[in-house]
């Protein structure tokens, strides 16, 4: 099979195609032939060195796919040889056929494309686990994220709007603010050109937001702290400045809040199944009827996944970025 190697890592400028034998499979996995595959932040840090994969695991980079089951290993029954599928990878999605457990496997949802669906399991999963089982995000309460307009800001503004609650966001253009609207954010933020913290507060009668999903940590963390309301939840799933801060913890004790966050890649197949089985239940459907999309801002050839990679990040785009990897 074809696939894209990033050899000892580095700039974009690594990426490029190779041949490998296809993955053996093992016990409870399926074989994906791949047509397209997500590109993702993740993805990113393990080409430049800094996010190895977990033992066991893949090298090749790529964590979503969509495309055909080829072949199934004896043990699996919910899926067969042919079946059109999107599924979440523990690695391995930037090639023409990809490994990963059966059970972290969803079906294309009706009405969607293979490149959409490709686009849809690292967001969702994401959001799903750290939105609802880690921020316990409710109905009549309220909720901020950080990056709106990337892939995993515009399924968190959908899921928290789905899920009955008062939607910020903040941006970094008038571009992205006007798409965070369109998917269902009611108040959002230029980062830029205003004091985001400052007006969430005034918005929120001094109260503050309940939920925070923050990719930026940083000299955020301490604004998040403040701006969160009494209980509220601050969940960290990305660095895109330091982790490392001084910090006034006082906030914490005495608005009682939980500061908390999580990676996916490394939780267990299990856990994953567990996430899989609830998207199936409450966002497939979303998707399906159309009160949850997704936005795929520019698609790639295979090949030239370096250009998919310098585009992610420049942060210019809005949504997600996919490979082709064959024609469907």
């Amino acid at each position: 099979m074809r696939f894209i190697d990033h050899g000892k890592g580095g700039p974009a400028e690594v990426l490029r195609l190779a041949e490998s034998d296809k993955p053996a499979l093992r016990a409870g996995e399926v074989l994906i032939e791949v047509h397209y595959a997500g590109v993702n932040r993740p993805d990113v840090l393990q080409r430049s060195g800094k996010y190895p994969p977990p033992a066991g695991a893949s090298p090749i980079i790529g964590l979503e796919v969509a495309g055909r089951i080829a072949e199934v290993a004896p043990d699996v029954t919910r899926w067969k040889a042919g079946d059109v599928v999107c599924a979440l990878t523990p690695g391995g999605g930037y090639a023409e056929y990809c490994a990963t457990p059966a059970a972290h496997c969803l079906p294309v949802p009706k009405g969607l494309s293979l490149a959409e669906a490709a686009s849809l399991p690292e967001n969702w999963f994401t959001v799903w686990t750290n939105i609802v089982d880690r921020g316990r995000l409710a109905a009549g309460e309220s909720f901020l994220v950080h990056g709106g307009s990337s892939g995993i800001g515009l399924a968190a503004i959908q899921l928290a709007r789905a899920r009955g609650a008062t939607v910020y966001a903040t941006v970094g253009n008038e571009e992205k603010a006007a798409f965070c609207r369109r998917f269902g954010a009611d108040v959002v933020y230029n980062y830029k050109t205003q004091d985001w913290a400052a007006e969430l507060w005034q918005a929120t009668g001094k109260r503050g937001v309940d939920v925070i999903l923050d990719m930026v940590g940083g000299e955020y963390i301490e604004r998040n702290i403040r701006s969160l309301a009494l209980e509220g939840r601050l969940v960290q799933i990305a660095f895109l400045q330091p982790s490392k801060v001084t910090l006034d913890c006082m906030p914490i004790m005495i608005k009682r809040l939980t500061f908390t966050g999580s990676t996916l890649r490394p939780r267990s197949i299990d856990e994953k199944a567990a996430i899989a089985r609830a998207l199936a239940e409450h966002v497939w459907p979303l998707l399906e009827s159309g009160r949850a999309r997704t936005n795929i801002f520019a698609t790639f050839p295979l090949a030239d996944a370096a250009k998919a990679h310098a585009l992610m990040e420049s942060s210019t785009h809005i949504g997600k970025i996919v490979l082709e990897v064959r024609p469907a």
